[in-house]
This record gives C-alpha cells, sequence and structure tokens, in this order.
C-alpha cells in the first residue's frame, strides 16, 4: 500500500478532525498517524495526517474525494505520495561540514531526499561531490554579475527539477527576488544561537563574552538576512576552560545535526509556515531509524 500524507492549514473551526477523518474512511484509508495543533493568537489550524489506502486508491482520486472538504473548510493543502523522495539542491562555500554531513547521511540512506547536484561559488568541493556522482555546478558570484549569476542557479534548479534548495554554509546572500520567487523552499543554516552574535566570527564573540551555551539555528530563507521562520535549533554547553577553537569544533557539530534535522521536518511535511514563525510536527515513530543504525 502506498503511503500519503495530507497537510492541511485552514481557518479555525469545529468539525475539521471529523470531516477529514470521516472523508478519508469513505475512501477506504487507514490513517496510522495523525498531529494537529490550532493556533489560538492566528486563529489557524494545522493538521499533517499519515494514512494509507486499504482499497488501493491512487493519489489522484484521492484528491479528488478531497477536494470538497478542502474548500468547504477554506484550507490550503495537500496530499503527498509519502514514498518520494524530495529532489534537494545543495550550495556550499568554503566551509563543509554540513555538506559532508548531508552527504554522508543521504549514502547511508538515513536522509529521505534526492540529491540533484551541489552549487558552490568555490571549487573547494568539486572533487567531494564528483565523488559522489553528484553535478558540481560552479557559479562564481561577485558583486557586478550578481543577477546572471542567481539566473544561472535558478536554471539548475529549473533543470535539476529542485524542489528544495539547502544552504549548507553558503557564504553569499540571496536577492530579494530570488528569496520571494523560492519563499518556503531555501533553508539556510546560521552559525549562532544567539542572535547578538553576529559576523564572520560569532564563536570568537561569544568566547569573549564567555557564554555558557552555543548553538546553531535553522530557518526558512526571507528577504530578511538571517531572521526567516525557525525550524529547528539546538545548543550545546561549553565551559571557561575551553578555547575558541573548541567553541567552532563543537558548533560546526551542532550545526550539521539542526541543519539534518530541520530537513528532515521539511521533507516529511512536517513544518508549516505560520506567519514568521512555523508549526513543527515531531517525526513519527520510526522516523530516524536507519540514522540510528548508521
Amino acid at each position: 500500500m502506498t503511503p500519503y500524507v495530507l497537510t492541511v492549514a485552514c481557518p479555525s473551526t469545529r468539525g475539521i478532525v471529523a470531516a477529514i477523518a470521516n472523508c478519508l474512511a469513505d475512501q477506504g484509508c487507514n490513517i496510522t498517524d495523525s498531529h494537529q495543533y490550532d493556533d489560538l493568537l492566528t486563529k489557524t489550524f494545522f493538521m499533517r495526517v499519515s494514512f494509507m489506502s486499504q482499497k488501493g486508491a491512487d493519489l489522484a482520486a484521492v484528491q479528488a474525494a478531497f477536494a470538497p472538504v478542502a474548500e468547504t473548510f477554506e484550507m490550503d493543502w495537500a496530499i503527498h505520495d509519502g514514498s518520494h523522495k524530495m529532489k534537494v539542491l545543495l550550495m556550499v562555500s568554503n566551509f563543509g561540514h554540513c555538506l559532508n554531513d548531508l552527504l554522508y547521511r543521504w549514502r547511508i540512506g538515513a536522509l529521505p531526499i534526492e540529491i540533484v547536484g551541489v552549487v558552490s561559488n568555490h571549487m573547494t568541493y568539486q572533487k567531494v561531490v564528483v565523488n559522489h556522482d553528484l553535478p558540481f555546478h560552479h557559479i562564481k558570484v561577485t558583486k557586478e554579475n550578481k543577477p546572471q549569476a542567481e539566473a544561472q542557479l535558478m536554471s539548475v534548479v529549473e533543470d535539476s527539477g529542485a524542489e528544495l534548495i539547502v544552504l549548507a554554509r553558503y557564504m553569499q546572500i540571496l536577492s530579494d527576488a530570488l528569496c520571494k520567487k523560492m519563499s518556503g523552499r531555501i533553508i539556510n543554516i546560521h552559525h549562532s544561537f544567539l542572535p547578538s552574535f553576529k559576523g564572520a566570527n560569532p564563536y570568537k564573540q561569544a568566547y569573549e563574552r564567555g557564554v555558557k551555551l552555543i548553538g546553531a539555528t535553522s530557518h526558512y530563507v526571507t528577504a530578511d538576512l538571517d531572521e526567516g521562520p525557525i525550524i529547528e535549533q539546538d545548543t550545546v554547553r561549553v565551559t571557561h576552560a575551553q578555547s575558541p577553537d573548541d567553541y567552532v569544533s563543537l558548533g560546526r557539530d551542532v550545526e550539521a545535526q539542526v541543519l539534518a534535522r530541520a530537513i528532515h521536518a521539511h521533507v516529511q511535511h512536517r513544518s508549516f509556515l505560520n506567519g514568521d514563525k512555523t508549526v513543527v510536527f515531531p517525526a513519527s515513530p520510526g522516523a530516524y531509524a536507519s540514522e540510528r543504525m548508521g
């Protein structure tokens, strides 16, 4: 049986859950996992339902049957083929820890995506990428050629069919136009948990201020630099006895883990935009089994 995932966001009102459950039951579908959240401040209801058709209904049939329910409740909705691996384009500059981590997770089957290529403004990781039998696209970016470089990037996105762009420590700022065009489809890793430490060397700043926690933030990219809706965050404790280099090493580990979890949430349709923030439902049982085994 093909697994499906229904995602719903709509104005909050009574009867939504019953209508969804009844519609799926009428189509011979069995719900295997369900999460919901009612935001009382924005009066928006969010729901994610995993289900299977016990009568062999295909995706188009289930979508057609659900459409009247969606119209009744003014839903922003989608039904996804749960077996589909989302096509992802990675982007990197000169720091490769997140790229290497994602390639490893992808290679052992711990990250359920299809990597369609890697874009970089440097040649540093060309050999690494090619050795994974993946397309490598070198797009040099300068102040003078930025519009042309972004046009080249969008050509790669369109030609590869990429559904998601992941900035795995890509250190170029994307234009407002590109951010709007790919809204909700670009994920970044910000190398700081504390917004006060911005710039090229946040760990050194954190060390100089004697912080006790450092971490990382993964978020959707918007025109507001490093201020997009947050998907995932984590921290690690540090002490006065550790050096700035220790901070960097620990920070890189956290960055890689946070970015991987954010990608998991997006490709499994567990992350919903909710204004300037997100609703992120927990992973289904067994979602990380292959990663634990790896």
